[in-house]
This record gives C-alpha cells, sequence and structure tokens, in this order.
C-alpha cells in the first residue's frame, strides 16, 4: 500500500512538473485560442497614408478569424501610431513586447523605425518578420537573424529602371526628383549605380521634402534641363502633383515613377490619366484599381469590405497589406502547433516558390536559411490610359540577362510589350510623345 501511495505521488509530481514545463516553455503571445501579433504604423504624420497598410492587414486577420483563424487560433493583431518617429517606435515596440507580450513583430512601417527596434528585438530573439521597409540592410541574417524584410530592394528596383533606360533610350538625358529621405536617397543611388559610367545622363536631380509645397518650381527646374527622361521617388500623392505639372508645362519626358507611388486610384488618376499615359513603374502586386484584376481572388471582396469599414481609402496600400498579412499566415500555418519563436523563423526562412494571391504572374515567395529577402522579382509595366502593361520579362535584378528581358521595339520611342496570357491585350503605348 506505501508503495502504491508512493508510486501515485511520484506521478502526481512528475506530471505537475511537465506542466510547470510546459507552461515555462510556452512563448508569450500564445494561448489554447490565441496568437498576438504587434506592429506599429504611421496612422498620423507626414507618411500617414501608408498607416493605410496597418489597417488592411487588421482587415485581412479579421477576415482570417471570422473563418476560424490560423491552426484553430485567433490572430490578436495589435497595431499602435509611431507617427513615422523612430524613438516612439523603439517605445511602442518595446510596450508591445514587454506589456502586451505579442508573439512577434510584424509588418511595421519605415526603415527608420525598423532600424531603431532591430537591436532591441535581435538581443530578446524575437522575430520582426515582413517588415515594410525595401532597404536591404533589414534583411541581413548574417548579421540580423531575427529581422525579415519582404517587399523586393528599393535599391535594386532603382537599378531596374537604370537598366530600362540603357536598353530603350541610350545617350538620352536624364534628369530624377526624388522625397529627401531614407527611401529616397536608396532608390537614387540603385539608379546611379544602375547606370555606371553614363551616371553622367543624370543632367539634374532634385530632392524634395515629402511637405514640399514648391513642386511646379522644381519640375520647372528639370524641364530646362532638356532632359527626355524624369525619374521620380515619392508619395502617390507628390507624384500625381508631378505628372500632372510636366503636363501643364506641355513637357512630355519619359516619366518612371516608384512602384510605391503607381496605384491607378492615388497618381495616374488624379493626375489625368490622359496625362499620365506612358508611365513605367516596376511592380510585384496586383492593381486593385487595375481592370485586369477586378476578379483577382474570391476573398478580395470580403476583405475590402472589411478594410473599408476600418477607414481605409488607399487600395495600393490594401493589397500591400493583404499580401504581407498572408505571407505570415502561410509561415504560421507552416509552424503547426509548435509557435516558439525559434520555429516561427525556421518557418518563416523555408517558404518555397509561394505564390500569393495578389503577386503578379511570375512573382513567388521563397526563402532559405541566408535568404531573407522573400520577393526578389519585379516586373516592368507601363500606363496605356486604363490599365497596367508588362514590358518583357521578370527581373530579378538590373544586371540579369539585361538585354534578353528588355528588348527594345521598333524604334526607341516605342514599348512593344511581351504579354503573358494572363495580361489584357492592348496596343502600342508611345512614351517619347513630341
Amino acid at each position: 500500500m506505501q508503495i502504491r501511495a508512493r508510486t501515485l505521488v511520484a506521478i502526481v509530481l512528475a506530471l505537475t512538473s511537465l506542466s510547470a514545463i510546459s507552461e515555462r516553455v510556452r512563448e508569450p503571445g500564445i494561448t489554447d485560442t490565441e496568437i498576438r501579433i504587434g506592429n506599429v504604423m504611421p496612422y498620423s504624420g507626414s507618411l500617414q497614408a501608408f498607416g493605410a497598410i496597418g489597417k488592411a492587414e487588421a482587415a485581412y486577420f479579421e477576415m482570417i478569424n471570422e473563418r476560424g483563424g490560423i491552426n484553430g487560433r485567433k490572430v490578436r493583431f495589435i497595431s499602435y501610431d509611431d507617427k513615422s518617429d523612430p524613438s516612439t517606435a523603439l517605445e511602442l515596440t518595446r510596450g508591445l513586447i514587454e506589456n502586451d507580450n505579442v508573439l512577434l513583430m510584424f509588418g511595421s512601417f519605415g526603415t527608420p523605425g525598423n532600424f531603431a527596434v532591430r537591436t532591441y528585438l535581435n538581443e530578446r530573439q524575437i522575430p520582426q518578420l515582413f517588415v515594410a521597409s525595401a532597404d536591404d540592410h533589414l534583411s541581413d541574417p548574417s548579421l540580423f537573424p531575427w529581422t525579415m524584410g519582404w517587399q523586393p530592394s528599393i535599391r535594386e528596383e532603382g537599378r531596374i529602371y537604370a537598366n530600362y533606360i540603357q536598353a530603350f533610350y541610350p545617350g538620352k538625358r536624364i534628369v530624377a526628383l526624388w522625397q529627401n529621405d531614407h527611401f529616397g536617397r536608396e532608390l537614387f543611388k540603385g539608379l546611379e549605380d544602375g547606370l555606371g559610367d553614363i551616371a553622367r545622363m543624370i543632367r539634374v536631380d532634385i530632392a524634395y521634402d515629402a511637405a514640399d509645397e514648391h513642386l511646379d518650381t522644381h519640375v520647372s527646374i528639370l524641364k530646362r534641363s532638356g532632359a527626355e527622361i524624369l525619374v521620380f521617388a515619392g508619395a502617390p500623392a507628390n507624384a500625381a502633383k508631378a505628372i500632372r505639372i510636366a503636363a501643364d508645362l506641355n513637357w512630355h519626358p519619359v516619366f518612371i515613377l516608384n512602384y510605391m507611388a503607381s496605384s491607378i486610384a492615388t497618381a495616374p488618376k488624379p493626375a489625368g490619366p490622359q496625362n499620365a499615359l506612358g508611365v513605367i513603374t516596376a511592380a510585384f502586386l496586383k492593381d486593385a484599381n487595375d481592370p485586369a484584376w477586378k476578379d483577382a481572388t474570391k476573398d478580395w471582396q470580403a476583405f475590402i469590405d472589411k478594410y473599408n469599414q476600418a477607414g481605409g481609402k488607399d487600395d495600393n496600400a490594401a493589397v500591400f497589406g493583404y499580401a504581407a498579412a498572408e505571407t505570415l499566415a502561410q509561415v504560421l500555418k507552416q509552424c503547426g502547433n509548435d509557435l516558439s519563436r525559434e520555429n516561427v523563423m525556421k518557418q518563416a526562412a523555408a517558404l518555397q516558390d509561394y505564390q500569393g494571391s495578389m503577386l503578379l504572374p511570375g512573382i513567388k515567395i521563397s526563402t532559405g536559411p541566408w535568404n531573407f529577402r522573400p520577393i526578389k522579382h519585379l516586373r516592368l509595366v507601363q500606363f496605356d490610359g486604363r490599365t497596367w502593361q508588362p514590358i518583357g520579362e521578370v527581373l530579378e535584378t538590373a544586371f540579369s540577362n539585361a538585354h534578353k528581358s528588355l528588348r527594345p521595339g521598333k524604334q526607341h520611342a516605342e514599348v512593344h510589350a511581351t504579354r503573358s496570357e494572363t495580361f489584357p491585350r492592348s496596343g502600342i503605348v508611345r512614351l517619347a510623345r513630341e
């Protein structure tokens, strides 16, 4: 009897110990029914337009939760306004980790803010996943193994524009109008790097502040240079203004526009479709305002209703937020019941040819232990007054098979798009208008 009693006590103690161990190893931010995810966004301030990304991510997770969540757990998405201030971003991130007890940080916007929190998160081995920044330094696992980017490199985007210019407009004069911040500088540096020895063809470049009220003066100066090509890097509202101002000045250069400012609803349409005819950008996501993708996915309408209810207005930001959140959902699905922070990073680095529903045809997501840039491809597209038409093939960098993937048409003033069957067909768009 005493032996049986001792055995029962031993079993109870063992089970109690196992339970205690189980409680100790369970990560913060995880319960049997919930996964808590942290995020900071500029919901106010000079870059508040990009706060729409956070609203889109919240709407996506709400949609997922109504369908049962991920592996039986609902996602609690906790997002705060950092007003585009790096010190505020760090303070809020600390609060999310230490007070809200989130499992990971996901999709926080902006390069300075993500730089500000990177060391803090890596020292504590907390995933900083799919940051909304295209800076190469936020995708370096050798230095920061808990930080992973998502979108293509902004510097590579600049190099791809340089490659396009060399392939179609050799010898033509170039000017640039770029936002005076880390983003604008990186794209402009990419343009210079890609042009190499012929960067001297950049006759004038003007750096402007996001709240600059003198874009008309800047564009007028650029016109007087006699340039045939204008490269713009900035926010959507300023892109629309620059396109419209150039048209008002009767200046019709080849207009190259950075991707994050290229939504039909926020740039070509406000500028006037006739003024934006022929604008070039490098894209990786479908444009929600492009008729080609009206019925892009069966989930899109359910999502967009929630997004609009949350106050979202920028559909391009909606696509970005939807696609990034969809990628995180895939990682969490791959985690199964092992939602340790270590396994989250392991699964984030094990995506293989993942085709998100809002990625352009031919654009896939792949990662690895030393590959922390999930999306490495862009596709050059051109606005025909109604929709974006593809130019050539999907590009990885400005230097990979440059002249094979970009082929000039009969003359440099015209672009003959090599179209996939999944894109609508259209006529030739004349870029260099007299």
